[in-house]
């Protein structure tokens, strides 16, 4: 019992990480990309407004994105890293 208890916690963590992962950063940048598209609203007489809560909102998504590709590309290169480099990064020993 203790074995597929262990089996289906270790499941769940997958799953987790693969909803976060692989369904969440690509919304988080479809977000930012439509928060982007709102920040400059042209008005009926032809002026051109900004939005700063889109603006802001588009901003953050996209660096939230940003940070999670370069931590991942880091993640997958932490054995060169620390090999080649010395530099020791997600607790590589």
């Amino acid at each position: 019992m203790s074995t597929l208890l262990t089996h289906l916690r270790a499941l769940w963590d997958v799953l987790l990480a693969a909803l976060i992962f692989g369904a969440g950063v690509p919304m988080l940048f479809a977000l930012g990309v439509r928060w982007w598209s709102a920040a400059e609203v042209t008005g009926p007489d032809g002026t051109v407004r900004r939005n700063p809560a889109a603006l802001a909102g588009a901003c953050t998504c996209l660096l939230i994105v940003l940070v999670v590709v370069v931590a991942g590309v880091l993640f997958v290169a932490k054995g060169f890293l620390a090999d080649r480099l010395g530099i020791h990064l997600f607790g590589e020993s």
